[in-house]
């Protein structure tokens, strides 16, 4: 069973920074993708950042120059180092993974359940 597991979301002041972590438990044949969305109040749930095999990697605009994504294939872990954070980056942060689990061998998309970051000014 394909679990994915965040950690190191939490309340920190304008200009501060967080360390957003994902693990993900299970066998696979192959995780092609990590990445992290965000969902704020009202809005709908965004891309943040993605990295894929050959860890090439996309942004959203909003976070290019601010946030990191990377990732330890050994570890099947996912990082988001965000740094200088406003209170516009609050929202609930969910890692995805997209991955062919070695039990059901077909690309599959997974969710973690989600870890608050508060931004104050």
């Amino acid at each position: 069973q394909v679990q994915l597991v965040e950690s190191g979301g939490g309340s920190v002041q304008a200009g501060g920074s967080l360390r957003l972590s994902c693990a993900a438990s299970g066998s696979f044949v192959s995780i092609s993708s990590m990445g992290w969305y965000r969902q704020a109040p009202g809005k709908e749930r965004e891309l943040v950042a993605r990295i894929f095999n050959a860890d090439s990697t996309n942004y959203a605009d909003s976070v290019k120059g601010r946030f990191t994504i990377s990732r330890d294939n050994a570890k099947n872990t996912g990082y988001l180092q965000m740094s200088s954070l406003k209170p516009e980056d609050t929202a609930v942060y969910y890692c995805h993974i997209r991955a062919v689990p070695l039990s059901i061998r077909y690309a599959t998309d997974f969710w973690g359940q989600g870890t608050q970051v508060t931004v104050s000014s």
